[in-house]
Order: C-alpha cells, then structure tokens, then sequence
C-alpha cells in the first residue's frame, strides 16, 4: 500500500469530531479521508473509550488493515475462530505506535483514554455488502451484551 503521511488534525476538528462521538450511539466518529470507488481507503477514527466495536475481520487477500495512533492509546486484539483472544497489544505514544493486522484476522479494539484518535488506511474498493464480516460469537454493538463483553476485555489489558 502506498502510505500516505498521517493527517496533520487540527485542535478545533479533534474537538468538532470528539463532540460528534459523544453524540454518535456507537461513541465513535470516522472522517473518510479517501472518495468513494477509491482502492486505497483512509479514515481518521475518533473513539471514546465506552465505544464498543464488535470483532470482525476483512475478507479479502489486499485488506491489510493498517493502524497509526494520533492521540490517546488503545489495546488491539486478535482473535481465533473460537472467539479465543490469541494475540493482544498496546499502542500509545513513545511506544508502539503502528500495527497492521493481517486479512482474515479477527480484531477488535479497546480504547485505554477518554478520547483516542486513530488513522487507519486498508486496500481494496470499498463493498458495504463485502468490506468486513462480524464475528457471530460476539455481542452485536449497542445492546448491553456488548456493554458487558466490552468491560470483559478491559479487563484483559495489560497495561
């Protein structure tokens, strides 16, 4: 994939975009930064730490997901076909900042401050009906389920 340098986000737009997380159900808002039909696809995800985003994975050999934290710090998981977490990580300033996680993986993330900001890049034209698939042994978003699988693996941070 051809990198693009990270966004430079202004103090007013990581304010304006916070605030749309807070409103948002998901407590989540992306900027698209790519156009659609485009095969190289960028957003800029602000996420608050009560967002919950239920595991999936991206189908598809070129969907290499690439992550690089902005502001904040998370932990990404990996998981098995099981829902077993397999692999785990913190990103967060003046350490690891970056990670790619691989096609076919499924991951989810869990944000570690109030407010994190994320720029994420993939490959591949974006499909709504192809682009990721939930994992079937996760809560689905915004139900208290996943409210409660959301604390569960808070607590498997090692921070």
């Amino acid at each position: 994939m051809n990198m693009q340098p990270i966004p430079k986000i202004s103090t007013e737009e990581k304010t304006r975009s916070i605030v749309a997380a807070h409103s948002s159900p998901k407590k989540r808002f992306g900027k698209i930064m790519h156009q659609p039909g485009d095969y190289d696809n960028e957003v800029v995800n602000f996420m608050l730490s009560e967002s919950y985003m239920q595991p999936h994975m991206h189908p598809g050999e070129e969907k290499i997901e690439k992550m690089y934290l902005i502001d904040g710090s998370f932990s990404l998981f990996f998981f098995n076909d099981n829902g077993n977490i397999t692999d785990k990580f913190i990103l967060k300033k003046g350490g690891q900042e970056t990670i790619e996680v691989p096609a076919f993986t499924w991951h989810t993330y869990v944000m570690l401050e109030e407010a994190v900001v994320i720029y994420e890049t993939m490959e591949g034209a974006y499909d709504p009906l192809t682009w990721k698939e939930m994992a079937s042994w996760a809560p689905v978003e915004n139900t208290q389920e996943g409210v409660a699988y959301l604390q569960y693996l808070k607590n498997q941070v090692d921070t």
